[in-house]
């Protein structure tokens, strides 16, 4: 089919499918007429649109209006089902995986804990087919597919960087034996910039072009997202910081092979029983994991380890009460934050740190006015320092954030 020339009659009825499927999916039903109130079309040209996305299952008829004077209007809503994706999110602990609608609707998850020798492909295959059965739908019916991992699959070689605690996903032929394994095309982001993407799309983040994203669970990572778009550097390893060399801990060398850096070790979850010890707090005994496979309890994230757990508890207990040791011990955090944090701020000036992770989020508001004043005493610039706003598997959520993204920009042109 030859391209649409601009101002030729199926490029125009393109674009105003795309504006009515965009307002359906950002308001939910809508009448006919409020359809073309919002797009400015006549009502004959809003009955046309609607019963050609009506023929091509991209909208339903859901009911009407009701409540009002005179007769009820038909209402009309995208069809969620028109199209579904999936995601993934890959971490030492094992893989959960999940499947969304067209309206970014949850319809099914799946959990699998690692397992000792477990490879790649069986892992992902595995979690996916049992959110995909969740969901009740088969493989092939997915559009589009991402997976979240720690690190960066580098552009030119294919290899996982950065990554070297993931077990079973440095082999060099990896994502061709991916690519052969799955049906729909498959796309591979860092977990920490996958929390921006949700954060951008959903939460802190909305209406802001350039900021950073401070992570904090199992290691100390960064997103940098910069004119609206995501920063990953020319091997994908943008936001790696805890490999950052900083003040206040010895440098670190080898830092690929021992997969730790400076900022790691200055502010990581590791250290913060000693630093509680350090102010007299007694430190609690980790909660023993919880293991198992099956779908995921809505809004349940996966069982951290012993560190971040330990953390968390300290970091909870600290902010509940944020007064004599606790606040000392708070504010011993927020250096060491900012320490690294610092170094960001200098070299990228954004207008707003989101600060993510189950770490940093145990903190709450007393950490995060601490760490913003340790920052304005050792930063050239102040940006404004905000709680994460994704609560439930941000990583998640971004990957199907992403997918829906790009297969929302395939089935909304009509014009193909």
């Amino acid at each position: 089919m030859p391209a649409a020339t601009p101002g030729t009659p199926s490029l125009l009825r393109a674009m105003n499918d795309r504006a009515a499927l965009e307002l359906l999916l950002t308001h939910g039903p809508l009448s006919r007429t409020r359809i073309g109130h919002l797009t400015g079309l006549s009502k004959p040209t809003a009955s046309q649109l609607l019963a050609r996305l009506e023929a091509a299952g991209l909208v339903v008829a859901t009911g009407t209006d009701g409540g009002r004077p005179g007769p009820n209007a038909q209402l009309y809503a995208l069809n969620a089902r028109a199209a579904h994706v999936g995601g993934l999110d890959v971490t030492p602990e094992g893989v959960v995986a999940a499947v969304a609608d067209l309206s970014g609707t949850v319809v099914g998850g799946f959990e699998l804990p690692y397992a000792e020798g477990a490879e790649a492909v069986a892992q992902v295959t595995a979690a996916l087919d049992g959110a995909v059965a969740a969901a009740g739908l088969h493989r092939d019916d997915l559009h589009r597919l991402v997976i979240a991992t720690p690190g960066a699959f580098d552009p030119q070689t294919g290899r996982l960087r950065y990554a070297s605690h993931l077990p079973g996903w440095h082999s060099p032929t990896l994502l061709d034996e991916l690519a052969a394994a799955l049906p729909m095309p498959v796309e591979y982001e860092n977990d920490v910039n996958l929390a921006a993407v949700a954060e951008q799309r959903l939460g802190a983040a909305r209406g802001h072009e350039d900021f950073v994203l401070l992570w904090n669970e199992e290691g100390l990572g960064a997103a940098l997202v910069l004119g609206g778009r995501l920063h990953r550097g020319w091997t994908g390893g943008a936001g790696e910081v805890g490999f950052l060399p900083v003040p206040g801990h010895p440098l670190v060398r080898q830092v690929t092979r021992v997969n730790s850096g400076g900022y790691q070790e200055l502010a990581g979850a590791q250290v913060l029983p000693r630093l509680a010890r350090e102010h007299g707090i007694e430190v609690p005994e980790a909660p023993a994991a919880e293991t198992g496979t099956g779908a995921p309890a809505p809004g349940s994230a996966a069982a951290p380890g012993p560190e971040v757990a330990t953390a968390v508890a300290l970091l909870r207990r600290a902010a509940a009460e944020p007064e004599g040791p606790h606040l000392d011990f708070l504010r011993s955090y927020a250096t060491v934050l900012a320490t690294g944090l610092a170094s960001l701020v200098a070299v990228l000036d954004p207008e707003l740190v989101v600060l993510s992770g189950a770490v940093i989020g145990a903190g709450g508001d007393p950490l995060r006015t601490l760490l913003q004043d340790e920052l304005a005493e050792i930063a050239p610039s102040r940006p404004r320092l905000v709680a994460g706003e994704v609560h439930e598997r941000p990583v998640l959520r971004g990957a199907l954030e992403s997918a829906l993204a790009a297969t929302r920009e395939e089935v909304f042109d009509t014009s193909r």
